[in-house]
């Protein structure tokens, strides 16, 4: 699938160039093609122990994610996107065009809009495990029965761009809110919302808001009266900041859903701080309620340490103590390289 796209990406590529230069000569057009595609990957493969709390230990050696992109520059106002992750599945593909810096169209399968967190990518997130336990649950990246596993991502259309001189910057998306590669359960659709203000270049302040309509692929012990095929009420809404400067970065967000019923939230804190260097200490705080009735919570309590030896590869060692408020607590230890281009 990889090699058809990347194929048909070339040849409708190489007619836009013919069609705008004429015939010309084959190095301007290989030229100019090169200048038009970019292709991206990175993998990311460890090592993990748990003590496993009411288990026995675990240990295993891991490879979380091997995935590539291209993306090619039709015009200098459509460009599209395919990318592919080889531990799983097809998880973008997707077209932009842009009319203004203040208004462009996203039609595809792409990273949905909620959460300050979810559309950011694993390399450059500080966790080994990437996101919060809230931002896992609430975007459908996978520990929601309900939804399945998704990667963050949904089917759909999306209006964006940047307002009053790239200070505001926004996301209205309206989504089939079933995840990738599947058609919608039902007939409602999900309206997403981001605005993302930033006062200053070092700082962020983002909140969204998603609306919508579940349709339940399995059941939960979270939510034991939504069965297998139902439809239900299924809302985000999500308001968080991050700081960047040279030396420390801080990012921090409070996630709340309500599925049927039942609501759900989190909070995390996480930050990392340069040591020297390429060295960097890495800390985080991150809490979550799958269910706020019943009570049931976990917080986990993450220290490590990462190193960038080359643009954006590093190595990773983490330590977190996991802490739910029913149950045995546990640890967790765990390295990763990161390798990417």
């Amino acid at each position: 699938m990889t090699r058809n796209f990347l194929l048909a990406a070339m040849l409708l590529v190489s007619h836009t160039i013919s069609a705008q230069n004429g015939e010309g000569n084959a190095k301007q057009i290989i030229d100019d093609l090169a200048s038009r595609i970019e292709l991206h990957g990175y993998a990311q493969a460890g090592y993990t122990y748990k003590d496993a709390g009411e288990g026995s230990p675990t240990n295993t050696f891991d490879v979380k994610r091997v995935l590539f992109w291209a993306k090619a520059k039709v015009t200098d106002r459509w460009s599209f996107l395919f990318m592919h992750d080889f531990s799983s599945v097809v998880q973008e593909f997707y077209t932009d065009y842009k009319v203004h810096d203040a208004f462009c169209v996203r039609f595809g399968q792409f990273k949905n809009s909620y959460s300050l967190e979810n559309p950011l990518s694993p390399t450059k997130l500080e966790l080994i495990e990437c996101y919060s336990q809230a931002g896992i649950y609430l975007t459908g990246c996978g520990s929601d029965p309900l939804y399945g596993i998704q990667y963050g991502r949904d089917l759909g259309l999306m209006a964006y761009g940047n307002l009053f001189n790239k200070h505001l910057y926004y996301e209205l998306a309206v989504m089939n809110g079933q995840g990738i590669n599947r058609k919608d359960g039902n007939k409602q659709k999900d309206v997403i919302l981001k605005l993302d203000f930033r006062p200053i270049k070092e700082l962020r302040i983002v909140a969204s808001g998603q609306k919508g309509k579940g349709h339940a692929v399995a059941t939960s012990v979270y939510n034991p009266d939504i069965n297998i095929g139902d439809d239900y009420r299924r809302d985000r809404v999500s308001f968080g900041a991050e700081l960047q400067t040279k030396p420390i970065n801080l990012r921090s967000e409070y996630l709340a859903g309500k599925d049927g019923e039942v609501g759900s939230r989190g909070f995390y804190c996480t930050g990392s701080a340069t040591i020297y260097k390429q060295l960097e200490a890495i800390a985080s705080y991150d809490y979550f309620e799958p269910n706020t009735t019943l009570e049931i919570s976990q917080t986990n309590y993450t220290a490590g340490m990462q190193y960038w030896f080359y643009k954006k590869c590093r190595a990773q060692l983490q330590y977190t103590r996991c802490c739910p408020n029913s149950g045995k607590k546990y640890n967790c230890i765990q390295a990763q390289m990161q390798v990417a281009f």
